[in-house]
């Protein structure tokens, strides 16, 4: 039985539809990628697992049952915006959200505790979310978010704003939480994020979801039209090959090219050895960020 599924759900505004029959499954333990630009349906989307509005067609199921209060308490969510008050301490709303969830405030308390020792930033207790840098504010809303040990997590943007220390830091959080069992619907822009965290993904495009299943089978769908190839010298020629529509040349000495098939790869790794050393070669697969282009066109976030 899957934590989350989302079956068939369709919500409209009037003559506009915001999500149009969008059906996925999370299964215990999984970061799932929710990917679409501006007005695809993924904010609608991620509104209505958390029980914000309803869906107007479909029906969506949390451990086989449907929303309920009981459900509350086991969902937990990043938004992309920041949301805490500026004015008031960091511990005074971690407490008083994760009690809203159903925690003692003892309970609460000796979670916020660990958090910020495991960011640590113990001495962030009493200070006012104000008083914090963007960078810190958005870990004080990620333990607002999983303070309560949700089974679920909706994450908008989880990364947005952080510097390359932090981003790190909170992706080796979030695949702990996925490792100890929470399920999470992951929402970013950033597609090498996603390559790296989700098994299973939705691109949605204009309400519809265009593209779904796993990254692993998806890539298999799209031809490899890129090849890297460096020597110990200049390869001359590369350009005259069958196959080949277009060379350049790295500022390091490899030459990317693209080819019309895979199996051109052979054909330059040939003419490469024919001219001396070949220090490297590759036959590249797509990535996650040129499939969602050729899926969704040039429109992006």
């Amino acid at each position: 039985m899957s934590v989350l599924q989302v079956e068939r759900i369709t919500k409209n505004y009037g003559d506009k539809t915001a999500v149009n029959g969008l059906s996925f499954q999370v299964a215990e333990g999984e970061i799932y990628g929710l990917l679409g630009a501006n007005g695809a349906g993924k904010t609608t989307t991620m509104r209505m697992i958390l029980g914000l509005i309803l869906p107007d067609e479909g029906d969506i199921r949390y451990f086989g049952k449907g929303y309920s209060n009981e459900q509350l308490s086991m969902l937990g969510y990043l938004p992309e915006e920041r949301g805490m008050y500026p004015k008031i301490k960091v511990s005074e709303q971690i407490i008083y959200l994760a009690q809203l969830r159903g925690m003692s405030r003892k309970d609460a308390d000796r979670n916020l505790k660990n958090w910020l020792e495991r960011f640590q930033v113990p001495e962030y207790y009493n200070k006012k979310v104000e008083e914090l840098s963007k960078g810190n504010q958005q870990k004080i809303q990620f333990i607002a978010s999983v303070i309560h040990n949700p089974k679920i997590v909706i994450m908008d943007e989880a990364f947005s704003g952080l510097d390359p220390v932090n981003v790190e830091l909170l992706k080796s959080t979030v695949k702990e939480l996925r490792d100890q069992g929470t399920s999470i619907v992951f929402s970013t822009h950033r597609m090498e994020h996603v390559e790296e965290l989700c098994r299973n993904i939705s691109i949605m495009h204009k309400s519809n979801a265009v593209l779904q299943g796993s990254i692993k089978e998806i890539k298999k769908k799209f031809p490899q039209e890129k090849v890297i190839v460096a020597g110990e010298g200049q390869i001359n020629g590369l350009d005259t090959l069958a196959g080949v529509t277009q060379v350049v040349r790295h500022e390091h000495g490899a030459y990317e090219l693209k080819v019309s098939a895979p199996e051109v790869g052979q054909r330059i790794l040939q003419h490469a050895l024919s001219q001396g050393a070949v220090t490297h070669f590759e036959v590249k697969e797509p990535t996650l960020n040129e499939i969602f282009i050729k899926t969704v066109g040039e429109s992006h976030e």
